[in-house]
């Protein structure tokens, strides 16, 4: 039997998306809504229970690091501004988390997708297996053996291990950074290669190995050539920057905890179904 592994959550993906996608209507305390803290609750109980969850750690950060932004300052420029509404169950959402036994860990100089990647490589040090549940494609590059994401999706959470990064982008999940480098990502407003799709990034990594290999291969006057600089930039903003972090110790959900925490919001159906036995 494979050991539990530690489950690494994208917060604020999990509390945008259940924002944007679950009715404003779901509301607790002082009238106040919690559709965001709702959503997200429901996503990380579902997949710490699935996947037997030795813990799990719940990653903040800031939606664009300082760095990135001075290395290409169209990283992240065209993303709107955080809701006002959302301002409120945002600042619930750690002592809610903290309630459920869930680690709850943040840095400003990073995003939480580094955090993520780093609580991954401290967890596969120590011996043990990690998950990353996340909605965000970037994270692909930490797939690795002990190191699988768990990708939100539509009809629900998709695990992809190394080798099926590899078959959906026909590189390893190690030049992930290389890839977007050259393909772009237009989520981050990164606008990679000039010409260069998907398929063309893939044949060229394939054929040169890495990007930097591939830069210098290139005749003058090409896209690569001409774009030589920014590229390498677009490949580090691209790449997880690691944090010297530790592993929690194993830390079963607190349901009680959570239930207390969910009345103390006038969240009374989440409290509700914290309380029941489970099956």
């Amino acid at each position: 039997m494979p050991k539990p592994p530690l489950l690494l959550v994208d917060a604020p993906y999990f509390l945008y998306r259940a924002f944007f996608g679950l009715p404003k209507k779901i509301k607790g305390k002082q009238g106040k809504p919690v559709n965001a803290l709702l959503g997200s609750v429901n996503a990380i109980l579902a997949a710490a229970d699935e996947h037997d969850a030795r813990a799990v750690v719940c990653c903040f950060g800031p939606d664009a690091a300082p760095y990135r932004v001075e290395l290409f300052d169209g990283y992240h420029a065209d993303r709107e501004p955080p809701p006002d509404a959302l301002d409120w169950q945002w600042g619930h959402a750690a002592g809610l988390y903290e309630a459920l036994g869930w680690l709850v860990d943040s840095d400003e100089s990073v995003e939480a997708d580094d955090l993520l990647g780093s609580y991954a490589t401290a967890e596969l040090a120590a011996g043990g297996r990690a998950l990353i549940f996340t909605g965000d494609r970037d994270m692909f590059q930490c797939a690795r053996k002990g190191v699988d994401v768990l990708l939100a999706a539509r009809g629900g959470p998709v695990l992809m291990d190394a080798a099926a990064v590899e078959q959906r982008y026909g590189v390893p999940p190690v030049l992930v950074p290389d890839f977007i480098a050259l393909r772009g990502d237009p989520s981050d407003g990164i606008p990679g290669a000039k010409g260069v799709g998907e398929k063309t990034a893939a044949d060229i990594l394939r054929r040169y190995g890495s990007l930097e290999a591939a830069l210098e291969g290139a005749s003058e006057g090409t896209a690569l050539a001409t774009q030589r600089h920014q590229l390498v930039d677009f490949k580090q903003i691209a790449t997880l920057r690691a944090l010297d972090v530790q592993p929690p110790p194993d830390n079963p959900t607190d349901r009680e905890g959570g239930a207390s925490a969910a009345r103390e919001l006038g969240m009374e159906r989440l409290a509700k179904r914290l309380s029941e036995p489970e099956d």
